[in-house]
């Protein structure tokens, strides 16, 4: 298991590292040439960039995999799953919900939310959207709502919404959709 050091630690242990590599080129006497010391310095130097370069490269492929495996979680998932920004606007949406609308992702993507709702019950949406995006005691909200599909057709939906926030970003709706009731 790797150990999780702070940055004095792990250039420490890199230095340390580097220095066993080259302890065989190490100046010993006190009075050794400048240009020996140097060349020393130069030559740990370039072994700990070797071995951060090599760090840095293992972190990313395990990064990578992560991210892989989570977004194949994302598009795969049996529900829809949707990403809505402060605007109301589609910034992600899985391969499920693009199903759901018989949609081409492209064309959901930057598209209004509220498009997707009935335009009888686009107030019912405004109303539940504005109060999870605007209340700070608003965390989540589930309700019913029907939503129109890519070929006109309305289909009942249950959605689950769940307020997500970060630091310094308007905050973004994360909700969770499915059919209910007859296909």
């Amino acid at each position: 298991m790797d150990q999780v050091w702070d940055g004095v630690e792990r250039r420490q242990s890199l230095r340390a590292r580097a220095e066993a590599l080259v302890v065989s080129l190490s100046p010993e006497k006190a009075d050794s040439k400048p240009a020996d010391v140097l060349m020393h310095e130069l030559l740990v130097h370039k072994i700990e960039l070797e071995m951060q370069n090599d760090e840095w490269q293992r972190t990313y492929r395990a990064l990578a995999e992560l991210h892989d495996h989570y977004q194949a979680l994302f598009e795969f998932a049996p529900s829809a799953y949707v990403v809505i920004d402060a605007n109301d606007q589609i910034g992600d949406i899985n391969l499920t919900g693009v199903d759901l609308f018989g949609a081409v992702e492209s064309r959901l993507t930057g598209l209004r939310f509220s498009k997707l709702v009935a335009d009888d019950q686009r107030d019912d949406w405004y109303r539940h959207f504005r109060y999870l995006m605007d209340s700070p005691k608003a965390k989540r909200l589930a309700f019913d709502i029907p939503m129109i599909r890519s070929d006109g057709t309305l289909f009942a939906a249950h959605l689950d919404c769940l307020r997500h926030e970060r630091p310094d970003t308007p905050p973004q709706l994360f909700v969770l959709l499915a059919e209910v009731g007859p296909g």
